[in-house]
Order: C-alpha cells, then structure tokens, then sequence
C-alpha cells in the first residue's frame, strides 16, 4: 500500500500538491471555527425571540465560545506535541461538530450556551495544529505563501461571518430561523474528519518537541526545542484555576445588570481576582522549579510586550463591546434584518481584512507609528459612530463612512501591534509570548462582551423614549465610553512604538 509519505519520498512534485491539498483541508476547519466567533452576532435577536433569552443569555452564547477558546489555546497547542497534531486536530473538529449539531438543535438558551462552550473547547484542540503543521511540513518561499493563505482565511473568515450569519437567518432555511447557523457546521465537519486521514500524514510526537504557542497572526504555532531539552508538560494545575478565575470574572459581568447588580456578583468578581493572584504564585513556583507553567511569567521582561499585551487588550476589548452592542441596535433597536445588519457590517469588516493584510506595504519608516496613530483614529471612529446613530435614525451613508474609517482604524492599530508586540522577545520564548498575545485577543474580545455589552443593555432599559431612540442613545453612550477606553491603548501604543523604534537599525547616512 503506498502511503503519503511514501509518495512524498519518490515524487517531489506529488508531495508538493499534497502538502497544499492537505493545507486547503486544514483551513476549511479553520474557516469554520473563526466563522462562529462572528457568524452569531448578526442571528443573537432572533435567537433570542426565538428561545426567550434575556440580554445575558445572549452574552454567554456570544463571549462563551471565545472564553472557553482563550483558556484552552496553549493547553491544545501543547497536547498536539504530546499526542500527535493530526489526532488532536481531528479531534478538535469532532467536537466542534458535535458541538455545532447541539447548538442547531439547543431546545433552550441552556443548552445552547453549554454548546457553545463546547464549541470553544473544540477550536481550541483544533486551531492550534494549522500553525504547527504549517511550521513543520513547509519551508521557504512555500511557507510564506502558506501563511499568506492562513493570513487570507483570518481576514475572510470575520468578513464572511457578519454576511453568511445574515443571509442563512434571513433565508430562515426550512423554518429554522438562527438554527442553520450552527448547523451549517455539520458537513463542513464531517467532509474536514473525511478528508484529514487522506491527506494529512500521520505525525508521532516528538519527544523532544516544544510547547506550541499560539502564532503572533492570530493563530497558533510551534516551536521545535533543540536536542537535549525535555518535552514539555500540561500544566493541569494551572488551567484548574485560570479556568473558574476568569469565569468568575467574566460571567458575573454579564449576569450583573440582569440581576440589578447583587453582592453575589461583586463577591464573585473579587474571588476570581484572589485565584489570579493564586495562579501566579503557582505558575511562578513551578517556572523555578523547572517545569512548564501554563503562563511563563518570564516573558513579560521581554521589551514591548506589556505594553503590547495592554494594547491589544483595550483594542480587542472596545471591538467586542462594539459588534455586540452594535448588532442588538441594529436588529433590536432599529429593526434591521439580519441580512441587512450583516451588509451593514460588511464594509468596516472588508477593509479591516484588507488592511490588516497589505499594512506592511506602506513605507517602513511609517511601521512603528501605526498602533498609535490607527487606535486614535479609532477613538475619532467610535465617536462618529456615535454621532451619527444618537437620534435613533439609520445613519445613511454617512454611518457607512464612519464604519470605513472604523474598519481600517482598526485594523492598522490591530496587525502592526500583534507583529510588534513580539518584536523584541528572544526566540526561546516566541511560542510563549505568541500563547499569551492570542489568548489576551480572545479573552479581551469576550471581556468586552462582558462589559461594555451590559453597559449597553443596561441603558437600552427602562427608558420611555421610541424603541429605535432609546437604542440609539444607549449605542451612542457605549460608543463614547468604547473611545475613551481606546485612548488608554493610544498611550501604551506610544509606548510600544518607542521600543519598536529603537530596536530599528540606523541608516548608514545616520551613523
């Protein structure tokens, strides 16, 4: 029986169409998994006339997934060392179809909401394997086309959620309204499980094979630890209290302005603070005695990374804030279709691809000031945004400038700081530093869910103006508070810019 890497061996250019068959199949689940981060925005009102489910609900159906992503990426890089990465992928993708198949057919808000936790688990034993393999099965020229594919299916993929999401809840598929937006998962799935065997060769984990971190582009990578260092280990442990610490965080948020804000929440909230505090503690005894913490605390001495870490945080917190809140005025408030929320969506999503992928074509001289300058013309977007929608009226064509200028605000403070974060973390540490940034995207994405969603449910209530001019007034009150909460990663973006300038080389003319 001839196998794949038989025909690798014998034939070069068979192996070279292999290796990108078995890409295009990695970044279908890929595809899938980034489509639910923003897939459910634009389907959260009709799910929630649908299943009843009050504001909260729909934080948890949104943030959970992203939460249960965030804590689990490194552990799921880690496993795909230990275990093998095709095994790990494909079991990544089972659950994340089983999970897809709960949520389509959820009777409640209940079990939709453990799904989509589920779901989360599973994207992240899958996700982190693409980076890897794509590390390990290119090299040179084809690597770099290989993560321009990866870059390519990021971008597409947060574009295709917002429009996809409204087209399937508005086609309303068989009568199931919201259903086919999960459910669309299910033969993706199940084609990725056929497919992977074929084309993927079975991998054996290496013994002396490195944590993957999750890669600096948003996605996840590996590293390969020269001869002589041991394999590392889970940190179980340590996930054992990140996980309940930051839902004991998170979660209370979002149930606070539900409940009318009880001492529960607050008592919650402080407890989850007294297990972050435990975790470093733990993570810091177990990096002195040599094992492998879930969090390398050594990493953040790295110039840049803090303030890159604490930039990426408030700009991924204000761009979740803003899809959710966005999205229930747009259906709820202003009585938009899902289709038409979605197209709403869809120009500030398309440049915020576009941009993100060609930023580096601009002048090199111009790099390290993007951060700052995109996040302050952020903060300007946000406040036209508000602007515009505060009277309660669609906004016309000039809401569309504003989400353009938004998108591409955006975009050029997002990819420069997740490139430049890492710019000065020694090569030891990049699949640490690169865990860290990815898991602070993810969480910073449902903390601003969190946060600035209830902020907007809880103005959004109990006024006695219109339907569509309490919405209004509530966006427009987010949106300023999302753009002074992005001028806090204006400062720690000058702060990065500073450290990514200077570790520039000086012109010869200069010197």
């Amino acid at each position: 029986m001839t196998t794949t890497s038989d025909t690798a061996v014998r034939d070069p250019a068979t192996a070279a169409r292999g290796r990108w068959l078995m890409l295009i199949v990695l970044l279908a689940g890929q595809f899938m998994a980034l489509l639910d981060v923003t897939i459910v925005n634009v389907a959260m009102p009709t799910i929630g006339r649908s299943l009843h489910a009050s504001g909260a609900e729909l934080q948890l159906v949104v943030a959970g997934y992203t939460v249960s992503y965030a804590m689990m990426l490194i552990t799921g890089a880690r496993m795909g060392d230990l275990y093998g990465r095709r095994r790990m992928f494909m079991a990544g993708v089972a659950l994340f179809t089983i999970a897809s198949l709960i949520c389509g057919l959820a009777p409640g808000s209940g079990v939709l909401i453990a799904a989509r936790f589920v779901q989360g688990a599973g994207a992240a034993a899958m996700m982190p394997q693409i980076m890897s393999v794509i590390q390990v099965r290119f090299d040179g020229a084809a690597r770099a086309r290989a993560l321009s594919a990866y870059t390519a299916v990021l971008s597409s993929g947060f574009v295709a959620g917002q429009v996809i999401g409204g087209v399937l809840v508005t086609a309303n598929l068989f009568g199931q309204a919201w259903r086919p937006v999960f459910l669309v998962n299910v033969p993706i799935g199940l084609a990725v499980l056929a497919l992977v065997p074929r084309v993927m060769p079975r991998d054996m984990p290496n013994p002396r094979a490195g944590g993957s971190g999750p890669a600096a582009a948003g996605g996840q990578g590996g590293t390969v630890v020269p001869p002589g260092r041991h394999r590392r280990q889970l940190d179980l442990a340590g996930l054992a209290i990140a996980v309940p610490a930051v839902f004991l965080v998170v979660l209370p948020l979002m149930l606070g302005h539900q409940e009318n804000w009880p001492g529960w929440v607050f008592a919650c909230i402080a407890l989850g603070l007294v297990l972050s505090v435990v975790f470093v503690g733990l993570e810091r005894r177990l990096m002195s005695r040599g094992g492998d913490p879930l969090l390398n605390l050594a990493v953040l001495r790295a110039p840049g990374l803090v303030p890159g870490l604490a930039a990426v945080a408030v700009l991924m917190i204000t761009y979740g804030g803003f899809l959710f809140s966005f999205a229930l005025h747009l259906q709820a408030g202003l009585g938009d279709s899902a289709l038409r929320a979605g197209l709403t969506f869809a120009p500030c999503a398309l440049v915020f691809g576009v941009c993100g992928y060609f930023w580096r074509r601009l002048p090199s001289s111009w790099h390290h000031l993007l951060a700052p300058v995109g996040c302050l013309v952020a903060v300007g977007g946000y406040l036209a945004v508000a602007s515009v929608l505060r009277s309660g009226g669609t906004g016309g064509v000039p809401l569309q400038v504003a989400m353009v200028v938004t998108g591409v605000a955006l975009a050029l403070g997002f990819s420069p700081l997740v490139t430049h974060a890492l710019v000065r973390v020694p090569m030891r540490q990049a699949a640490d530093a690169s865990g860290l940034l990815t898991t602070t995207i993810q969480l910073g994405q449902a903390v601003g869910v969190a946060t600035f969603g209830s902020l907007f449910l809880t103005l959004d209530t109990g006024r006695g103006a219109a339907t569509s001019a309490a919405s209004g007034h509530a966006l427009a009150s987010t949106m300023s508070w999302l753009a002074a909460a992005m001028l806090l990663a204006v400062v720690a973006g000058i702060a990065l810019a500073r450290i990514v300038r200077a570790a520039q080389p000086v012109p010869a003319r200069q010197r």
